[in-house]
């Protein structure tokens, strides 16, 4: 009797979770976090905190308007969007995604549109650029103090309910045990708060060429913070993995492990995050370093979980390889949201110039 001989197909699949979703998710996880970065300043009023709580709420609304462009862009259909609405499905996390999405971007932009009242007023007064425009957008200029808190008050109830949905919507993917873990959606927000404390640092480095080096230290003092909380919700996930306490973060640390490029993603991952807290401590005066290294580790954390995330899979052996491509869904497309990043960056700091509503001394709301 001649032996069977069984022959193994391994069937290559497309990436469901296109470059679009990894900007969106970080684009809206940087809003989320520089929203939060602002409070301190503009609502609890803490002292030395104003400057810095008005560049990061600037960096929340400009990530905040981008962030929905690039999720329509990710629905492959973007006219169907109002499906979401018309078709709502309870046990959808994505559906209900529909619904805070909004909640959360009317919160920031009257948040936003009270907090830059009075800087709006004077820069028409100055007779600054787009004069007019800032003149009617200010609307007399006043200090709204209720208001704003109320609106301020809005945002959080929207912000939490969006870092919730894009932690849950992904967690809940038990085909893949990378993803089905609530260390995930842990994970997401200590990066994307980390995040909106880089982009923050950044806009303040380039306030007057040189920023505030007291904002830097205390931003650098609570981005130490947040990548120290990295490493430990890393350091628990690896830890549930080798002890095989958890069987889902076993068989995702074994889906993994053997992977070369997996293992260069996890040196590169720690590695980062150790020298942007080494730096944030000892040296929290390089605002620049700083900054661009958080903006690094909470894009390259979406894109491995995401892109990486669909290279194992979810039947049969081997790895499947993704090339990024060159037209909308690839390159160009994360090229056209930074492009539209950059136009919001322009028109807003051209009504409110980065000079004037950093200063720490400036009253705001």
């Amino acid at each position: 009797m001649n032996p069977d001989i069984v022959e193994t197909v391994n069937v290559a699949r497309e990436v469901a979770w296109l470059p679009w979703a990894v900007q969106y998710f970080f684009l809206i996880g940087l809003s989320y976090g520089a929203y939060l970065v602002s409070l301190p300043g503009l609502v609890f009023r803490r002292p030395g905190w104003e400057g810095i709580s008005r560049l990061a709420l600037l960096a929340a609304l400009v990530c905040g308007l981008t962030a929905p462009v690039a999720l329509l862009a990710d629905l492959h259909q973007p006219g169907r969007f109002w499906h979401f609405y018309a078709y709502f499905t309870p046990s959808s996390w994505m559906s209900w995604g529909a619904f805070f999405i909004p909640v959360y971007l009317t919160g920031l932009i009257l948040y936003a549109w009270l907090a830059f009242r009075p800087a709006l007023a004077r820069h028409a007064d100055e007779g600054g650029r787009l004069a007019g425009l800032a003149r009617r957008l200010a609307y007399g200029g006043h200090e709204s103090r209720n208001a704003l808190v109320a609106a301020a008050l809005l945002a959080f109830v929207g912000a939490a309910l969006v870092a919730l949905y894009t932690g849950v919507e992904v967690m809940l993917v038990r085909a893949r045990p990378l993803w089905h873990t609530p260390l995930l959606p842990l994970q997401f927000f200590v990066t994307a708060l980390a995040g909106g404390f880089g982009l923050t640092l950044l806009f303040n480095r380039y306030l007057s060429g040189r920023g505030d080096p007291l904002a830097t230290r205390r931003m650098a003092n609570a981005l130490a913070v947040t990548q120290l909380v990295a490493l430990l919700v890393g350091g628990v996930w690896l830890a549930l993995g080798l002890s095989g306490l958890s069987p889902t973060h076993a068989q995702a640390l074994a889906e993994v492990a053997p992977s070369a490029n997996w293992q260069l993603s996890a040196v590169w991952a720690v590695a980062a995050t150790v020298v942007t807290l080494v730096l944030a401590w000892k040296r929290p005066g390089s605002g620049l370093a700083i900054g661009l290294l958080a903006l690094h580790s909470a894009w390259m954390m979406r894109w491995t979980i995401f892109i990486g995330g669909q290279e194992v899979p979810k039947t049969g052996a081997g790895y499947y390889s993704y090339q990024l491509p060159f037209g909308p869904e690839g390159l160009m497309g994360i090229v056209g949201t930074a492009g539209l990043w950059i136009f919001l960056f322009v028109v807003l700091t051209t009504l409110l110039p980065l000079d004037r509503i950093g200063k720490s001394g400036a009253t705001g709301a």
